[in-house]
Formats: C-alpha cells, sequence, structure tokens
C-alpha cells in the first residue's frame, strides 16, 4: 500500500515509518525541512515537501496513495485551540480527497477525549467531548463530518505514549519536576493515566490501516491506568528528588496548564481494539521507562 503520513519525523512517526516500510507498505511522508528529509530518506521513504498549514499540498500528496496516516499536530499549549482549529482543516481537507473511495485514513486523537458512561475506563465506544470543552476534540468533530459522509475514517485514541526517551505529556511533568527540584502529585495520587509503549503504538496503527473497520474508534492502551502516584514515586526516585503530596489548590500552582490532567482520573480500556484487529501490547511498561529514562529526556 502506497501511504500519505503526516508526523513522519515526530516522536511516534520516528517508529511508525519502519513498522510501515518493513511490513511491504510504501511511505510517502511529509517534511518541511532538509534534516528532516534527510532522515526520512535514510529511513527509506519518499520525501514529499509541504508543511500541514499547506492545504493544497496535502491534496496533491492524498491524491495518489492508497491510504493516509495524520499523526501530525502541534503540541503547543499555549496556542491550542488555533492549533486544533488548524488541525480540523487538515482533516477536512485530507477527507475531501479521499471521499468515495475506500481508501482509509486515520488519525490521531487522544483517550482523555472520550468520557465513559458508567464510570468504568473508558472504552472505544465511548463518545468524545466537544471541542467548547477541550479544544484538541476538533480533530473527533472532523472525523464524524466525514464518517457521516461515508468516508472510511478511523480514529486512533493514545493515551501517554512512552519509551526510555519521551512519555507523553509525562514528559511534560518531569520537565517541570527538574524545575523545581521536587515531585509532586494532588492528595493520595490515586487518579490514573493509561500508557503504551511506541513500538505498540505503531504496530497498532499498521493494524488499523490493513484492516481497521471504517467509522471505528481504536484506544491504543496497553495499560488502563498507572496510579499519578506511582508515576511520581518513580519520576522522583530517577531523578533523586524529593516527592510529595499537595493539596488540590496547589495543583495550578505547580503543574500549570497540566493541573486539570495532573488531577484527572483517565483510565482508557482496549478490550475492543485487542479483539478486532488482534493487536497484543508486549513492549515495557510506564514504569519501567521511567526507571530508565534517558538522563537529558525533555519535550
Amino acid at each position: 500500500m502506497r501511504v500519505f503520513l503526516t508526523g513522519g519525523t515526530g516522536f511516534i512517526g520516528s517508529f511508525l515509518v519502519p513498522e510501515l516500510i518493513n511490513s511491504g507498505h510504501h511511505v510517502v511522508a511529509l517534511c518541511r525541512s532538509d534534516a528532516g528529509a534527510e532522515v526520512l530518506t535514510r529511513a527509506g521513504a519518499e520525501v514529499f515537501r509541504g508543511d500541514v498549514k499547506q492545504l493544497d499540498r496535502l491534496r496533491t500528496a492524498a491524491e495518489s496513495v492508497d491510504g493516509v496516516i495524520h499523526a501530525a499536530f502541534k503540541y503547543d499549549f499555549s496556542n491550542l485551540k488555533q492549533n486544533s482549529e488548524d488541525d480540523r482543516k487538515v482533516i477536512e481537507t485530507l477527507g475531501e480527497v479521499l471521499a468515495g473511495s475506500d481508501r482509509p485514513l486515520l488519525i490521531a486523537s487522544g483517550t482523555d477525549l472520550s468520557r465513559s458512561k458508567t464510570g468504568a475506563p473508558v472504552v472505544e465506544t465511548d463518545d468524545h467531548i466537544t471541542s467548547v470543552e477541550f479544544s484538541r476534540a476538533a480533530s473527533e468533530e472532523a472525523a464524524d463530518v466525514l464518517i457521516a459522509n461515508g468516508g472510511r475514517v478511523i480514529v486512533m485514541r493514545l493515551p501517554q505514549v512512552h519509551d526510555t526517551r519521551m512519555q507523553g505529556r509525562v514528559t511534560y511533568y518531569i520537565q517541570t519536576a527538574r524545575q523545581k527540584g521536587r515531585v509532586a502529585y494532588v492528595g493520595e495520587g490515586k487518579n490514573r493515566w493509561p500508557a503504551v509503549h511506541v513500538s505498540d503504538v505503531v504496530r497498532l496503527f499498521r493494524l488499523a490501516l490493513e484492516k481497521g473497520q471504517a467509522g471505528a474508534r481504536y484506544n491504543a492502551v496497553g495499560e488502563e491506568g498507572v496510579a499519578f502516584r506511582d508515576i511520581a514515586e518513580t519520576v522522583a526516585a530517577r531523578l533523586k528528588i524529593p516527592v510529595e503530596s499537595i493539596a488540590r489548590e496547589e495543583a495550578p500552582e505547580y503543574f500549570g496548564w497540566l493541573a486539570h490532567l495532573a488531577t484527572s482520573d483517565l483510565p482508557a480500556s482496549s478490550v475492543l481494539t485487542r479483539q478486532q484487529l488482534g493487536w497484543l501490547p508486549t513492549g515495557p511498561d510506564l514504569l519501567t521507562d521511567l526507571r530508565n529514562l534517558e538522563a537529558q529526556s525533555t519535550p
């Protein structure tokens, strides 16, 4: 399959390119820099020069492929609303090109954008929140429109994706701890975050590309929920700095933009994903990677 990929030089993308190529797919990767183009070429990908904001370039690339994986997103939380609306336009554009065909469009989202109907860990069939509640949900809303119009759109909901270098939002938490010289969690720290190793995520992307169901939401979850206190204590031990519990009202001062998530319980299940795609996570768990955290791990 000839696959157009955005985000090919990002954390997940750098693992996804070889995963796809080693499985016999031809990767056409969007890239805006000479350095990134060199990396992608060495990995065996075909480079397509452009930027996700250049919608005409996206149209051109998508016209000549058998499927698209949109894994790029600008995680600048100081301008999240605009970045999310930009992502809505990207998804709309790619969907327009693929409309009326059976060519798949995979988009990346987050497990924290869906809400459980029962209070149990969120499942694949749980509805997502709106962009009014959290602007990042604009991507899911764009997917809804394309699915309603018959597009073969598949949403990959990601938790904290990790290895020893990067750990999703936990990476920003580690950076904060380094800056403040202490690691904090709120209350008893029983709130949970789901997680998955990056090697398992890219395998799931490939499986979804090859046999994913139109309109499906898949939860790329290896661990349903890792207690925040366990994350804090593991980070503190690795960085050799103190760890302490703080009151909820102290969270904004310590965590900044991460405060709401640092106090939220966000477990997620991947039972349906595993059943439908035959996916079985085998990578290291989050705490193992945090124990082996590379010395200069930063966002």
